[in-house]
């Protein structure tokens, strides 16, 4: 397996005010609710501003000496990790989440926007204008990719990466464990990365972003994935081409960033929070 590597960045606007809560240990946890906007080259070439909305989470005296810095509408700084994790609902079936860990937030001011440094939503929340939505991973597919079209002709290819972490333990043991992110490339991108198969390593670089959808009980489900803008195929040694199948990176991030923007992205009205 390759050696993982789980980065998020994000610069938003605090959507609600935090709420500073402890575990029964003692562990103050502080959720961050944040908005942002994206600048996407649509199919017509013109420039759009997508919203984002992420929570992510972060522990300890970090918590406790940031509640009193922030409110709704103070912009922040998040470097993080995507945490994964699953459990089993009351009904059997088998859940999983993604989450952003906190490990460093920074107070931000808005900087030299020019004109209005954010937008308001339908629920009156203020999300950052020119927000940064980054997310950086390395790991090993797992499952073969699959290339669809949709109904306008746009090439689409979806995946899955386990990323691989190592950590050491409060007692000094070396431990492992295991982060599968989704992750959806576009277009020429797409078309380049179908023929993926599981184990192939790979670098992908792209953007949070939020599902959601009705299952078959009726209940609305979440999700969150990496829309991909750049893919790098990894290889597991000197000279053995690429991640045992593929021998070339694929380097077509301008191509991927151009997003049907209508079949994409959920309303504001179907996010989680």
């Amino acid at each position: 397996m390759a050696r993982g590597l789980n980065k998020v960045y994000l610069a938003g606007t605090l959507t609600q005010p935090p709420e500073l809560r402890y575990t029964p240990s003692g562990l103050a946890i502080l959720e961050l609710n944040l908005g942002g906007n994206d600048h996407v080259i649509g199919d017509d070439a013109r420039l759009r501003e997508l919203a984002w909305y992420h929570r992510a989470t972060i522990f300890g005296n970090a918590a406790e000496a940031l509640v009193n810095r922030v409110e709704a509408g103070t912009p922040v700084f998040v470097e993080g990790r995507i945490d994964y994790r699953s459990w089993e609902s009351q009904e059997g079936q088998r859940r999983s989440t993604l989450d952003v860990r906190a490990l460093r937030v920074d107070v931000l001011s808005f900087g030299p926007r020019q004109g209005e440094a954010t937008v308001t939503d339908t629920r009156g929340q203020h999300r950052l204008r020119n927000a940064l939505n980054e997310t950086l991973i390395v790991g090993n597919l797992t499952r073969d990719a699959e290339l669809r079209y949709t109904p306008s002709g746009s090439a689409v290819t979806r995946f899955s990466v386990a990323v691989n972490e190592r950590y050491r333990d409060r007692s000094g043991s070396d431990q492992e464990r295991t982060h599968y992110v989704d992750v959806n490339v576009w277009r020429d991108l797409a078309e380049a990365t179908g023929e993926l198969v599981k184990g192939d390593a790979v670098f992908v670089q792209g953007r949070l972003v939020n599902d959601s959808w009705t299952d078959k009980e009726g209940n609305r489900r979440y999700t969150t994935r990496i829309e991909g803008s750049r893919v790098e195929y990894l290889t597991r040694g000197p000279g053995t081409g690429g991640a045992g199948t593929h021998p070339e990176p694929v380097r077509r991030g301008a191509q991927a960033s151009q997003l049907d923007i209508d079949e994409e992205f959920p309303p504001e009205e179907d996010l989680p929070f």
